[in-house]
């Protein structure tokens, strides 16, 4: 329920659901004879798991991935606990009393994991193979040790370095994973990412596990024309005014106009994940009207140019660009850093 003495937001997050569920579907089908899961870590990559995991799940997503045990509570509320992997694995025997308890599974990403998870009790958990990434998993030379012999491995499971990219190392760590997977028992192998489902059905396995494409971002050519937008981003105007020529806009005065100006104050600014890098160059929209913006991005705002559009107040809304896959936008961001950098103010929105 709405609290009535709570003032509605100046800034607005939308989360097209109905894109969402077409990008998961048609990440499935690319996904060919494997089954797609889905990354719903850091909260749903900022779009929140209380809008996306819901929406995931009623389209048919069956298996969700997250990095920390901090997040498996978010996911649990709206799917089964045996339906969340946890990526980071387990370091404490209090991590392995909770995965327990709420039947959520980890992710073994060392031969200590392993040994600890076997001594606490053991049961269905997830294995991940390092085949180049040097980040999490087992060496491929730790494959027959006796401790990973005594995993019930469900998912087995690697992470491409290079997805995005022609590169011969894509083929090497698929042929890697195939490798362990015949020293390994198993019920299901796993190892294209977003990018990796673009390679096509010798990288999709058993499970997939897109990420950025299902919130829109097209990480590889291939995914051009099956995956939709899923954000938009609006914020209101705060204060209109004029300006004269030889004033200046903003910290520093970065801006100086050089003739008469109407400009607007824009309720959103770096707190909110519209980063300083994103301010030069780019621009506001209304209705289709392009509205510059001038000098530093502060805080919690921005100032635009209102010259294409004199007729807008202080009140109106103003569309944010959060278009993940225009490299020029982001301004030196990567698409992920553009939805997971979202602010709490612009999330709770």
């Amino acid at each position: 329920m709405t609290d009535p003495f709570h003032p509605p937001s100046t800034l607005r997050l939308t989360v097209d659901a109905d894109a969402l569920a077409a990008n998961w579907r048609a990440l499935d089908t690319l996904s060919g004879s494997a089954n797609a899961g889905a990354a719903v870590k850091a909260d749903a990559y900022g779009l929140g798991v209380d809008v996306c995991v819901p929406v995931l799940r009623d389209a048919g997503c069956e298996t969700f991935f997250v990095a920390h045990w901090s997040e498996v509570a978010g996911v649990i509320a709206h799917v089964p606990g045996a339906a969340v992997a946890v990526l980071h694995g387990v370091l404490t025997e209090a991590d392995c009393a909770y995965a327990r308890a709420v039947g959520a599974v980890p992710v073994i990403n060392s031969l200590d994991q392993a040994e600890l998870w076997t001594a606490t009790g053991g049961g269905r958990c997830h294995l991940m193979v390092d085949t180049g990434i040097n980040r999490l998993g087992i060496a491929v030379t730790e494959i027959n040790d006796a401790r990973i012999a005594a995993l019930d491995v469900d998912i087995l499971m690697s992470h491409l370095a290079s997805a995005d990219e022609r590169t011969a190392m894509n083929r090497m760590q698929a042929e890697l994973l195939q490798e362990a997977s015949e020293a390994i028992p198993h019920q299901r192998l796993s190892l294209a990412n977003s990018a990796g489902i673009a390679l096509g059905p010798d990288f999709a396995f058993d499970v997939t596990r897109p990420g950025i494409a299902l919130y829109g971002g097209v990480p590889r050519g291939e995914l051009t024309g099956h995956i939709r937008p899923v954000v938009r981003v609006e914020a209101q105007l705060l204060q209109c005014r004029p300006i004269a020529p030889g004033e200046g806009v903003g910290y520093n005065a970065t801006f100086i106009a050089n003739t008469h100006m109407r400009v607007g104050t824009v309720s959103i600014g770096y707190a909110d994940g519209f980063l300083r890098q994103r301010g030069p160059g780019n621009a506001l929209v209304h209705d289709g009207r392009t509205l510059p913006i001038l000098g530093k991005v502060s805080m919690d705002m921005v100032v635009v140019d209102l010259a294409s559009a004199p007729d807008l107040r202080a009140g109106d809304w103003l569309t944010v660009p959060w278009d993940i896959t225009d490299a020029a936008q982001q301004n030196g961001l990567s698409p992920y850093e553009m939805l997971t950098v979202i602010g709490g103010r612009l999330r709770r929105g």
